[in-house]
Parts: structure tokens; sequence; C-alpha cells
């Protein structure tokens, strides 16, 4: 895909940026046994990062109710907050690509399946706020993989879709971009495999820090 010189770059968050894959997984557990549904394998919970709350609920427990949906989102939220500034761990090499992407002028955005709450509390935990210009989050808009998240950064912006890539390590990140002609980058040191983020043709893939930084350049 030829692509115009990017003045956007859209981050994911969880399994991106920070090394929380473990910590939303624990959480997940946590909040089903905490109200006695059946407890998962851990990879269930991994496959499911990256959609928002509610929709990673029903893909996990198909039926369950909006009582059940309340009560485990209450025990989700408490757990969350209780442990996240623990384990907002920055992968090596993020912030120097922020770092240089900020230096030549370009913004920075995330989109995220995080809560605002959950968000705002990550950015705070982990020192890089300031790093971007603007974030979207997933109850404040629809969630992955439905692109509204991108097309209100675009909106911000006023620029076209092959303007902005879209970093992320899931196949929900892909798949939003993908509907809307947005270049995308896949990494693999988050949730899904290579194999799977190249079903949704990102212009590249790959598991190494420098790599993903010359890619940006």
């Amino acid at each position: 895909m030829k692509t115009r010189p990017f003045k956007v770059a859209i981050f994911d968050w969880d399994g991106t940026v920070v090394d929380s894959v473990e910590h939303i997984t624990d959480c997940l557990h946590h909040a089903a046994t905490t109200i006695g549904f059946p407890a998962l394998e851990r990879a269930a919970y991994r496959n499911i990062i990256g959609l928002g709350l509610v929709e990673a609920l029903k893909q996990l427990y198909p039926g369950i109710t909006a009582e059940q949906m309340g009560s485990m989102r209450e025990a989700y939220s408490r757990h969350f907050m209780a442990t996240s500034a623990a384990n907002q761990r920055v992968f090596p090499g993020i912030t120097g690509i922020l770092e240089t992407l900020h230096g030549s002028k370009r913004h920075c955005a995330i989109a995220t399946g995080k809560s605002r709450r959950g968000l705002d509390l990550a950015l705070q935990a982990s020192g890089l706020a300031h790093w971007f210009h603007l974030s979207r989050c997933a109850d404040e808009t629809r969630s992955k993989p439905d692109p509204a998240m991108l097309l209100e950064i675009l909106a911000h912006f006023q620029i076209e879709p092959d303007e902005a890539v879209m970093i992320g390590d899931t196949v929900y990140d892909l798949a939003m971009a993908e509907s809307i002609g947005m270049p995308a980058i896949g990494v693999t040191w988050g949730v899904h495999e290579s194999e799977a983020l190249a079903a949704h043709k990102p212009i590249a893939i790959t598991g190494d820090m420098a790599e993903l930084q010359a890619l940006l350049r």
C-alpha cells in the first residue's frame, strides 16, 4: 500500500505500549470467580484483550445477564484500580519512539479498549501522559474492531486515513484500521501472533522495538 507520510501515530495501549496483558488476565479471572463464574483458560482471557470490557465479557461468557455483567464489571474495576499503578510497565524502547515522534513534530494518539478512568490512571502511573495529544476509549465511543475511535481521531486532526498509522498487538487493532484504509503495524510482543495479525494486511509486523522505530521514521 502506498501511503502519504503519516502525521499521526495512533497506539493501542495494553500489550503495545505497556506490558499489562498478564495483569488484565488476572483481573478478568478475579472478576469472574468473585461472582461465581467458572475460571477459563488464561489464553481465553488473553485473546479478548483489546475489546471494550462489555464486549469482552459477552464473548467470554455468552448469555451473561445484565445483572451479572454489572457485578463482574464492578469486581473487575475494583481489582484493576487497586493493582493498576504497580502494573504499568512500559515496554523498553517505547519512550524513545515517542520522543522521536515528538521531535519530528508528529502527533501521537491512543485508541484503546480501556475505560476512560482506566486509561487516565494508566497514563499517570506510566509517566507517559505528556507524549500523547489525544486518546479515545471504548466507553466513550464504540469498541474495537469498529473504527469509530479512529475516525474520531482523524476528525480531530483533520486528516485522511492514509495520513495516520495504527500500531497494535491485536487483530482488533488491525481490523479497525483495515476497515477504513488506514495503514497499520502489528507488534508481536503483546497478545496475538504474526499469522493472525497478517490476516488484516498491515504494512509491517515486527517483534523488534528498533525495527518499529525505523518504520515510524
